[in-house]
């Protein structure tokens, strides 16, 4: 036992002063984290001013909600989107006009075919025939190009024409 007082005693000399440097180094750590544990708390405090909302929690529950809001929004808006797309592929928008002369020698190009389309071939052709006497006027409808009654060569070109056009 005396044998090791002795070896304490005689390190004595030594373990004061590393405590003494130990204590030393963590109240450095200690005022460092205090001093960044300020500056956060500033940082924090500063956010926080002027938003009606007391804490950090209820300010990320509300954010939450109201990009859950804008997503309900947007979902919204994409199905009208695509409805909106649909109806205006729907709409009648290719038209192509070929006048001629429809009697050969007796008349003048006042004679005409009008295709008028839209995007899946659906419509119809309105077609004017024009004589010195007369002048008769046709309209056949059109279902994804065809008609069910027989198209002449004019009503053919001009429904094709109709159909190109972007």
């Amino acid at each position: 036992m005396s044998e090791m007082n002795r070896f304490i005693s005689d390190q004595l000399q030594w373990l004061i002063p590393g405590l003494a440097i130990l204590l030393l180094f963590i109240l450095i750590v200690v005022l460092v984290q205090g001093s960044k544990l300020r500056s956060v708390r500033c940082k924090y405090d500063a956010m926080m001013s002027g938003t009606g909302i007391e804490d950090l929690e209820s300010l990320l529950i509300d954010l939450k909600n109201q990009n859950e809001m804008l997503v309900e929004v947007q979902q919204a808006q994409k199905v009208g989107l695509e409805a909106l797309q649909l109806k205006v592929q729907g709409l009648q928008g290719h038209v192509a006009l070929k006048r001629y002369n429809a009697f050969g020698e007796r008349g003048n190009d006042l004679s005409f075919s009008m295709a008028i389309l839209d995007e899946r071939g659906n419509g119809m052709v309105l077609t004017s025939l024009h004589s010195r006497d007369n002048s008769y006027i046709y309209a056949k409808s059109l279902q994804k190009g065809e008609s069910q009654y027989p198209l002449s060569p004019e009503e053919k070109e001009v429904t094709t024409l109709a159909l190109q056009r972007t």
